[in-house]
């Protein structure tokens, strides 16, 4: 009898130690804090870089005024109280350069580097949004200027501002800029103390 008690007693002894164990457990993972682990995993699957085959070679800035004027007429008169219009400028920025494909050029036996350019054109006609000034504007209820008719200035604006860049002389300094840029890395290769370049037209 004593001897069953006894493992009686002890079985019971194991149970409550292991019940205050867990409990003890219990209590300092709560005491402690717990933290919810979270794994963020950003991976990069594929990055390229491609050549645009651009080279720029000469910026103008422009400033175009538009003013877009509509009214009613009867019989090629002005109908009074009818005319909207609006008086506005935007800066134009122009770029003019080569496509790198249309550049060639070749060594000759006399240590002269032959570099073929065609005409330079332009790249691009980018209109800066920040640069807009209102100086007039007045819509009549009766004739409203809508986004196409704005649509179409922004085109001329732009359309006039490569006409100005190019009678000042952008593709001209285009060209200019272009032999300088093209002679640097040419000279990365071949030393100009030994080797002419001459620029051609293509």
């Amino acid at each position: 009898m004593k001897e069953q008690k006894k493992k009686v007693i002890s079985k019971k002894l194991k149970k409550i130690v292991i019940l205050v164990a867990i409990v003890l457990a219990v209590a300092v993972f709560f005491a402690l804090g717990f933290q919810v682990s979270r794994l963020t995993e950003s991976k990069t699957t594929k990055l390229g870089f491609e050549d645009i085959g651009e080279l720029a070679t000469q910026s103008a800035y422009c400033t175009e005024v538009n003013v877009t004027d509509n009214s009613r007429e009867l019989f090629n008169i002005k109908i009074p109280f009818t005319q909207s219009k609006y008086v506005y400028s935007y800066d134009i920025v122009i770029k003019a350069g080569y496509d790198f494909g249309e550049i060639e050029w070749s060594e000759k036996d006399n240590k002269e580097i032959e570099v073929k350019l065609p005409e330079a054109k332009i790249l691009s006609s980018d209109l800066d949004t920040e640069s807009f000034k209102v100086y007039h504007e007045d819509e009549s209820i009766y004739t409203q200027i809508g986004l196409e008719d704005n649509n179409e200035a922004l085109k001329g604006m732009k359309k006039n501002a490569e006409e100005d860049a190019i009678s000042n002389g952008l593709l001209e300094n285009a060209r200019s800029n272009a032999e300088t840029v093209l002679r640097g890395f040419i000279g990365n290769v071949y030393d100009l103390n030994e080797y002419t370049i001459t620029f051609v037209d293509k």
